[in-house]
């Protein structure tokens, strides 16, 4: 019998205990209630893209979770060149978060990053049992995304200044419910350690 592959051919070299989850990042922010969430996302972009260089120096995987917004016929580097399209709304956005070759891609069809995408089998070669969940929407795709990690028992942490819902009360609530429920820390990102750094990691970027 062959010996089992342990790094999905090569796709999945790194190993860390912990992983850094971007939520639809690469957004263009087309829908109607965009204009609400872009008041808080100047803010939670700079949040998250500290954490994301701290997680990138400390070989902390960063894998982007992202809606294909229906557009089922492209792949993630067509997803990033359409968000950054001078009318794109979340171009900002896009600019200063989009993945490097080194990250790691999923789309999703639906709210969670676990419902019907190959996430669960990336975290399992990664060998990830902690979650750092940033993005957009907190009482949507984040909390979907959360409420699948914590049913498959990840330790979850989900920064309160990397994540924006509609409205402020909207996102305390939806924090306040995955903290309360799904057990996650809810502490500000540079409160966060990161832990587990990969034991063998790609160098290039």
């Amino acid at each position: 019998m062959p010996a089992k592959n342990q790094d999905l051919h090569g796709s999945a070299p790194d190993k860390c205990e912990s992983a850094l989850l971007l939520v639809d990042v690469i957004n263009p922010l087309g829908f109607p209630e965009a204009g609400q969430l872009l008041r808080f996302v100047p803010k939670m972009t700079r949040s998250i893209l500290r954490l994301q260089e701290r997680a990138r120096k400390a070989g902390v995987p960063v894998i982007y979770v992202n809606d294909n917004f229906g557009r089922w016929r492209s792949d993630w580097r067509q997803q990033v060149e359409f968000c950054l399209k001078k009318e794109c709304r979340g171009r900002e956005m896009v600019v200063q978060l989009q993945p490097l070759e080194r990250d790691y891609f999923i789309l999703k069809p639906k709210h969670s990053g676990f419902y019907a995408t190959t996430l669960e089998t990336l975290l399992r070669y990664l060998g990830t049992r902690t979650l750092i969940i940033t993005g957009i929407a907190g009482n949507f795709c984040v909390l979907f995304t959360a409420n699948d990690a914590y049913m498959r028992d990840y330790e979850l942490l989900v920064p309160a200044d990397c994540v924006v819902s509609n409205t402020a009360a909207e996102n305390q609530q939806a924090l306040q419910l995955m903290k309360k429920f799904l057990k996650a820390d809810i502490k500000p990102s540079p409160k966060i350690k990161l832990k587990g750094a990969a034991t063998k990691s790609r160098r290039h970027s």
